[in-house]
C-alpha cells in the first residue's frame, strides 16, 4: 500500500482535474491531454520537461534526507535563490575572470550559499529551540527581497535598457549543453545526486542514523546519535543541494540573474519529496511527473484558455491526496458508537434516590 499510494494519489488527482475542467466549462479530455500527455509526446516539450526536472530533483533529494530525519526545511526556495546569487558573483562582479575554473567556482559557491542560508534556521533550532518551519519559510522572503535589490541596484546591467537583470553570463560561466537546445549537464548532476543520496540514506550507517533520529528519537539518543548534529547535517545537505540547483539554473537555462529565477521550485520540491516516499532515488520519477505539470499547465493555458494558476492547483491537489493516502495507510479508521449519557436532571434524581 505504501508503494501504491503515489499511484492512487495521481489517479485521484486526474479524476479531480477532470471535474475541475468541467466546472470551468472546458473539455476535460482535452484539458487532461494538454496537461499530462502532450508534454511527454512532443520533442521540444519533453526536453523542457527535463530542464524543469533538473532543479526539482536536485532540491527534492536534499529535502527527502531532511524529512526522513524529521527536520522540516520549508525554505528551499530561499536557499535556491542564495545559491544563484553566490554563483552569479563571479560572472557579474568579476567578468574579466574567465577560464575553466569559473564554472566549478560558481557551482561550489552555489552550494556554499545555500548551505550557509540553511544553517541559519538550523542554528536557531539547536540554540534557541525555534521552529525550523517558520524560520526557514520566513527567510525565503528575505532572499527574494535581497535578490530584487541586487538586480535593481548594484548588479543591474548598464546595457539592460533599465530592466531588472544583470549582464548576461560569458561562455565560461555557462553549463555545457547535452540536449538539442537548453538541456545541460546539470540534468546528469541531479540524477547522480538522487542516486548517491538514495544509496547513502538506505545503505550506510550515517543514513541509518538519520532515519533512526527521525523515526525513533529516544532510541537514537540512547544509541549515541546527537539530535543537534543531525539537524545541522541534514539542513546543510538540503541547503547545499538547493543552492547548487540555483547555481545550475542561472548558469544554464537563464544565463543571468533576474528578479524571477524560479517558478516555485523550492516549494514544488516538497511535493516531489513526499511523492517519492522520502526516497532521494525516487525523486527522479516524481520530479519528472511534477515537471510535466509545469509544461502541461503552460500548454493548457495556451490551448484551452485556462488560468496560469492551474499548475499550482494541480500540484496542491496532488500533495493533498498524497498526504491523505498516507493517513489511511498509517492509521486505521474505526466507527465508534459513543455511550449515551443520562440527562442532568435524571442523574440528579437517581443520585438522590440512592441516598
Amino acid at each position: 500500500m505504501t508503494l501504491a499510494s503515489p499511484l492512487a494519489a495521481l489517479a485521484l488527482t486526474v479524476v479531480t482535474g477532470a471535474i475541475l475542467f468541467l466546472a470551468l466549462g472546458k473539455d476535460p479530455v482535452a484539458g487532461l491531454y494538454y496537461f499530462f500527455v502532450e508534454p511527454v509526446t512532443v520533442g521540444w516539450s519533453l526536453e523542457e520537461v527535463l530542464v524543469k526536472m533538473t532543479p526539482l530533483a536536485m532540491i527534492a533529494a536534499g529535502l527527502a534526507v531532511c524529512y526522513a530525519a524529521s527536520v522540516w526545511n520549508i525554505g528551499a526556495e530561499g536557499q535556491f535563490v542564495l545559491g544563484a546569487i553566490f554563483a552569479a558573483f563571479w560572472p557579474v562582479v568579476l567578468p574579466e575572470f574567465q577560464g575553466l575554473a569559473v564554472l566549478p567556482l560558481m557551482l561550489l559557491s552555489g552550494i556554499l550559499g545555500g548551505a550557509l542560508y540553511a544553517l541559519i534556521p538550523a542554528l536557531c533550532r539547536v540554540r534557541f529551540g525555534a521552529n525550523e518551519i517558520l524560520t526557514s519559510l520566513m527567510l525565503v522572503y528575505v532572499a527574494d527581497l535581497f535578490l530584487d535589490w541586487l538586480v535593481r541596484g548594484p548588479w543591474r546591467s548598464p546595457k539592460g535598457l533599465n530592466f531588472p537583470e544583470t549582464i548576461p553570463f560569458h561562455d565560461w560561466a555557462a553549463m555545457p549543453v547535452i540536449g538539442a537546445d537548453r538541456l545541460n549537464i546539470g540534468f546528469l548532476l541531479a540524477i547522480a545526486a538522487c542516486l548517491v543520496l538514495g544509496f547513502a540514506l538506505s545503505r550506510t550507517f550515517t543514513g541509518f542514523s538519520l532515519r533512526l533520529s527521525g523515526t525513533a528519537p529516544m532510541v537514537a539518543r540512547f544509541a549515541g546519535v546527537s539530535r543537534n548534529r543531525t539537524i545541522v547535517l541534514v539542513m546543510l545537505i538540503s541547503g547545499g543541494l538547493a543552492g547548487l540547483a540555483g547555481a545550475m539554473e542561472v548558469a544554464g537555462p537563464i544565463g543571468q540573474l533576474r528578479t524571477e529565477i524560479s517558478p516555485g521550485y523550492g516549494f514544488t520540491a516538497i511535493i516531489v519529496a513526499f511523492l517519492a516516499r522520502l526516497n532521494p532515488a525516487g525523486a527522479i520519477l516524481s520530479a519528472f511527473l511534477l515537471s510535466v505539470t509545469f509544461i502541461g499547465g503552460e500548454s493548457a493555458q495556451i490551448a484551452i484558455g485556462v488560468s496560469d494558476k492551474i499548475t499550482r492547483v494541480f500540484q496542491g491537489i496532488l500533495l493533498f491526496y498524497v498526504l491523505t493516502c498516507d493517513v489511511f495507510i498509517l492509521h486505521r479508521l474505526r466507527l465508534v458508537r459513543l455511550a449515551s449519557r443520562p440527562a442532568a436532571g435524571t442523574a440528579a434524581t437517581g443520585e438522590a434516590g440512592a441516598r
